[in-house]
């Protein structure tokens, strides 16, 4: 029982931070404002890591490379401690190329888990009030992902089917994802 509650903490702290990462390197590819108040938590939760990662891996004009990398080692000590917690043990060599690529694959599963969510936050608020200070931020994250989207579904009667297209979407992708991933490193 102790195992599954670290188990469960471990995942949480994780998976947490490792959205912060991705949420990071997602406003830095659209340019959102680093004085928004929420753009300012994300910086000051993940700067610890991605500050010296910055000294020696530079961000590009649209990638910011160190946010990822630490999202990367982020995920890669998520599947050891995990694989530890559950198996008392370190993989073996084996087992680490595979957590090496299964690492690649938990922080595209944590994406597809944050778009499902800020997806559904936006959606949620527009409803009960979309005025909400949230709201314009959940926007410029969210319109590179929806407006491709609202080009191609048709809108019946003014409904905006798109969010509800990419929770499909980010759902099922998120399902594969994680079946490789386990089949891979066995977590």
């Amino acid at each position: 029982m102790f195992g599954n509650i670290l188990h469960f903490i471990i995942n949480i702290v994780f998976s947490l931070f490792g959205i912060a990462l991705i949420i990071r390197a997602w406003m830095y590819a659209i340019r959102l404002h680093p004085f928004n108040p929420y753009a300012q938590a994300v910086l000051r939760i993940t700067d610890w890591l991605v500050q010296p990662i910055k000294k020696v891996i530079p961000a590009s004009k649209f990638l910011d490379w160190p946010s990822l990398l630490a999202a990367y080692l982020t995920a890669l000590v998520f599947l050891l401690l995990t694989f530890f917690v559950l198996t008392g043990h370190l993989p073996v060599v084996n087992g680490l190329l595979g957590a090496l690529v299964a690492s690649f694959l938990t922080v595209l599963k944590w994406a597809f888990n944050l778009v499902l969510w800020l997806t559904l936050i936006q959606v949620v608020l527009s409803w009960v009030n979309p005025m909400a200070p949230l709201m314009p931020v959940l926007q410029t994250l969210t319109a590179p992902l929806l407006d491709p989207i609202r080009r191609i579904l048709p809108s019946p009667g003014g409904i905006d089917f798109s969010p509800l297209a990419l929770l499909i979407v980010a759902q099922v992708v998120m399902m594969v994802l994680e079946g490789f991933a386990y089949r891979l490193f066995g977590v």
